[in-house]
């Protein structure tokens, strides 16, 4: 891979919560106890019901005994609620989202251009920013073409098989997506979905100097995206955009014309707002 100069700004592959509690263990500034609880609090992602203690542990791999402290910890601080066995993040954790929300200003800018292009495309557009191993969804229309859409702000996908994500491990430096690749889990999810980490480093390769990634059917069958960077006032990435269609509906020319030239057209009319 060339070297990139669009480094994102706390940007690794490595910054997950389990990482750091790994990796900070040996720092004197690092609380590991914190670190523990955040990492607990994560486990309830993608989880539609609520679990017992030894889920949670099994899922976050500490002790029962670690793991319980935190869990009634964090029901002291109502940030979890209980039910006789059964543990369930409370309510009150929208608070920690509506303050990430409300004090960085990429999501507060995207909002109304994903609106924007999901009006004039008729599809859905969404924003993400590289989080570990996953991109995050930040900024998303309200627009929902296909049924397997329904993904909010907040939503965590694998970077490695999404245009959105592609588009951001182009943005690491070289050595940070050697890292990515030696450590990242590349699961099939369809036939489709590119696992070998070579032809994945030439995919990336070619992102780069396109500028731009389409994904046909890697993450989710019949699901066709597009994704472009979005950089601040400096130049730097920040993030991406892309609209997702159903691979039978448009064709390739439609998804490299009048989509394509959308999220560029928003891309563009975003950057002078993205003041660093």
């Amino acid at each position: 891979m060339p070297p990139s100069t669009n480094r994102l700004p706390g940007a690794s592959p490595l910054t997950g919560v389990g990482a750091d509690v790994a990796d900070g263990a040996d720092s004197k500034n690092f609380v590991t106890a914190f670190a523990r609880g955040l990492l607990v609090m994560t486990a309830f992602s993608g989880q539609n019901r609520p679990m017992t203690l030894s889920e949670v542990a099994r899922i976050v791999e500490l002790p029962r005994a670690t793991v319980r402290r935190c869990l009634l910890t964090l029901q002291a601080l109502n940030y979890v609620e209980s039910d006789d066995r059964y543990f369930s993040l409370s309510p009150q954790v929208l608070m920690l989202a509506r303050a990430y929300l409300s004090s960085s200003v990429l999501p507060r800018v995207a909002q109304p251009f994903v609106e924007r292009v999901s009006e004039s495309t008729g599809e859905s557009c969404s924003v993400s920013i590289l989080n570990g191993a996953d991109v995050i969804y930040i900024a998303r229309s309200s627009r929902r073409r296909m049924a397997s859409l329904h993904r909010d702000v907040g939503t965590h996908l694998p970077a490695f098989c999404t245009s959105m994500g592609r588009i951001l491990l182009a943005a690491l430096l070289p050595k940070e997506f050697d890292k990515f690749l030696a450590t990242a889990k590349l699961e099939r999810h369809t036939p489709r979905t590119v696992t070998d980490p070579g032809a994945l480093r030439e995919i990336i390769t070619a992102v780069a100097h396109d500028g731009f990634c389409e994904v046909n059917q890697e993450f989710e069958m019949d699901l066709l995206s597009i994704a472009i960077p979005v950089r601040n006032t400096t130049g730097t990435i920040v993030a991406s955009m892309n609209v997702s269609t159903n691979a039978g509906r448009t064709t390739r020319k439609h998804l490299r014309g009048p989509i394509l030239s959308a999220i560029r057209e928003a891309a563009a009319d975003m950057r002078p707002l993205l003041i660093t």
